[in-house]
């Protein structure tokens, strides 16, 4: 089942169980999926409504982030709650190891880049989780590049 199906069905069972963090999270991801097929005037594919959701959990991240500098820890606790609802409806996303490790490979097929190829670097590196179908932080893999870059 697709993401949004699956969404559907859980704003339901949200309403009957009362959980009211989650359905408003859900209803506001519905939203944007919506929001995001008007402007393509076309039902989202998969990859799109997962890439809405990378977005709205982005945001969120650094929604948390500036409550957390402004001493506001029960709304980035809020915020950090929701990062979870929204990350169920996504495939797992890999860890730090993983990440080091495809970098290495990437950069192993390319020879020897230099800091100037970095860009080079992310964009195969990025290519080759995306063709796995793995979910994965652009920030972190841009600072394995530029760790394993640098080290050279």
């Amino acid at each position: 089942m697709s993401i949004s199906p699956r969404i559907q069905q859980d704003i339901i069972e949200c309403m009957k169980t009362r959980q009211e963090l989650r359905l408003s999270t859900l209803r506001m991801v519905k939203s944007a999926i919506k929001l995001k097929e008007v402007d393509k005037r076309a039902p989202l594919d998969e990859k799109e409504e997962m890439q809405v959701l990378s977005t709205l959990i982005k945001q969120r991240h650094e929604a948390a982030e500036q409550f957390t500098k402004g001493n506001r820890p029960e709304l980035a606790a809020k915020e950090k709650e929701e990062i979870g609802f929204i990350e169920s409806y996504l495939p797992k996303a890999v860890g730090a190891e993983e990440i080091d490790a495809a970098v290495r490979a990437v950069i192993a097929e390319m020879g020897s880049p230099s800091m100037k190829d970095m860009g080079a670097v992310m964009k195969n590196a990025m290519a080759k989780f995306a063709s796995q179908g793995i979910r994965v932080d652009g920030k972190a893999v841009s600072e394995a590049v530029k760790r394993e870059l640098a080290g050279k």
